[in-house]
């Protein structure tokens, strides 16, 4: 399956503005809902449970993320968010996801 396949069967993330990162109390980054960054902010919200995410789902959402997961390791910096999450797979420091919702 690929990316635009994964995304179709995730939950929609129309409610949510942004996403902001933290790892050990600290800001670790956030992503918006926005073209380009989208299937990134569907990706963590769909993995992250309690709002957080550890080693478990960092893979989960390596696999959701499909082919771009192969082209982030070929070329790293051309993926923060996945980036992102390999970093956790090498430190174990898990990420406090915390849902911006949109104002309507």
């Amino acid at each position: 399956m690929n990316f635009q396949e994964v995304l179709a069967g995730l939950p929609p993330a129309d409610h949510i503005e942004r996403l902001e990162l933290c790892c050990d109390g600290a800001p670790a980054g956030h992503i918006d809902n926005r073209p380009g960054s989208a299937g990134s902010v569907r990706v963590y919200a769909a993995v992250a449970r309690d709002g957080r995410i550890d080693r478990d789902a960092a893979r989960r959402a390596l696999e959701l993320y499909a082919e771009h997961t192969a082209a982030a390791r070929a070329h790293p910096g051309h993926h923060p968010n996945i980036d992102r999450l390999l970093r956790l797979l090498a430190d174990g420091r898990p990420l406090t996801v915390t849902i911006v919702p949109r104002n309507r």
